[in-house]
């Protein structure tokens, strides 16, 4: 495959989101739907990437990583336009360009690649991803000649009624020769319902000129769905979800109950991990081998759990560390601690770690013993094989040296 240069699309406002957040930020699995599209660029080697943005896009900057650089639209006068907005970094180079959604989540690398394959062995000026549906409301429809050629992308509001009763839609994913791209760039006008740049309206400006056109298929719908709605974003999720439960199956953790697990994106699991139902996996979450998590078990972001630990029913752990060997089995709460190795926190431990000014970290070290009820108010250091009684208060600053007693409230420290 030859090198490519990609632009991404994210510079809309996404009004049907009802939202302040650009819409290409919202999460999906624990991060913004646009660093998906961006890891198919970068995956497939694409050589510069270039994000077309406009509303918010101090906002989408921040989220940006790779080698990518930054197109502001300055008007959002549709999809042609913000191609054109690039166009000035991209003066000088002749080869391919790769244009993606930013509000395409679900892409397959495969799919992407095969287009660009396609696209190059045919060297086409334009080859685009379609896929049929049952349900096309809302895309564009692919018009099609009597030999199955590529007449047009109409888009739905400018289409016929019998148009649109067309199942075969637009993706929005497209391969151009970056040289006839923009010279057919000049020639888009706003002669449509939207009065819009509309970068569809390419192809049938390549048809008249007979230029080649070609189209790659997907058999799967939701690659081609772009987020437009609340709705449309539960359903990347559910899609997402199942992928990346699938992934950690497939890598020797036992998931019991598929259907009430959440795993983010980029949370990492060791093997013969066992996930018991109604658990949740955060983003920035590290899990090692041979644990058990659940039921009823929140792990949050910036959380490390060691191997062979056990975390029961109705515990959570907020960006704290569970060491090798450690058992939280019960109605227990760490925030910002450290726990060491084969520690044991007793049932309803919770770690006061926010004092309503500052949060501050709790250490435990290994061996030590946490009685049932304990409260520990951060900061404080409990040492190796240390023990708190159970119920008791351990007040902000104490120190409980190592094999040291605390008990009572508040605790006193018995030699």
């Amino acid at each position: 495959m030859k090198k490519f240069k990609t632009i991404i699309l994210a510079a809309g406002k996404g009004i049907r989101m009802k939202s302040d957040l650009p819409k290409v930020l919202h999460p999906v699995c624990g991060r913004p739907m646009l660093g998906y599209v961006l890891d198919v660029a970068q995956g497939l080697g694409s050589l510069k990437t270039y994000v077309v943005l406009g509303h918010k896009s101090d906002l989408v900057k921040k989220h940006l990583t790779g080698n990518v650089s930054v197109v502001i639209q300055k008007k959002l006068l549709g999809t042609a336009d913000a191609i054109k907005s690039a166009q000035s970094q991209l003066k000088d180079y002749k080869g391919d360009i790769l244009v993606l959604s930013g509000d395409t989540p679900l892409l397959n690398k495969e799919t992407i690649k095969n287009l660009i394959r396609k696209h190059q062995q045919s060297k086409a000026a334009c080859t685009f991803l379609t896929v049929a549906t049952a349900c096309p409301y809302g895309y564009g429809r692919i018009i099609r000649e009597s030999d199955g050629s590529v007449a047009a992308i109409r888009e739905e509001v400018d289409a016929t009624a019998q148009e649109r009763e067309i199942n075969e839609i637009n993706a929005g994913i497209y391969c151009f020769n970056g040289a006839q791209l923009f010279r057919a760039l000049k020639k888009v006008t706003t002669s449509n319902k939207k009065k819009e740049f509309y970068l569809t309206d390419i192809i049938s400006l390549f048809v008249k000129e007979e230029l080649r056109v070609e189209t790659a298929t997907t058999e799967d719908f939701s690659e081609a769905l772009g987020i437009n709605t609340r709705e449309d974003l539960a359903f990347a999720q559910s899609v997402l979800r199942r992928k990346i439960l699938k992934k950690f199956m497939l890598g020797g953790v036992t998931i019991e109950d598929p259907d009430s697990t959440y795993i983010a994106s980029d949370a990492k699991i060791g093997r013969d991990t066992t996930i018991r139902p109604f658990t949740i996996i955060e983003s920035n979450v590290r899990i090692g081998s041979q644990c058990t998590l659940g039921p009823f078990c929140r792990i949050r972001p910036g959380s490390t759990v060691g191997n062979h630990v056990e975390v029961g029913n109705f515990t959570e752990i907020s960006r704290s560390t569970l060491g090798h060997g450690s058992l939280m089995k019960h109605f227990s709460f760490l925030g910002d601690a450290i726990i060491g190795r084969h520690v044991n926190i007793g049932a309803g431990v919770v770690t006061a770690n926010y004092d309503g000014k500052k949060k501050s970290l709790t250490k435990v070290l290994d061996n030590a013993f946490i009685g049932s009820d304990s409260i520990l108010v951060a900061p404080v250091k409990i040492g190796r094989h240390a023990m708190t009684g159970a119920g008791c208060v351990v007040t902000k600053g104490t120190v409980i040296p190592d094999n040291g007693v605390a008990i009572g409230v508040p605790a006193r420290i018995k030699k």
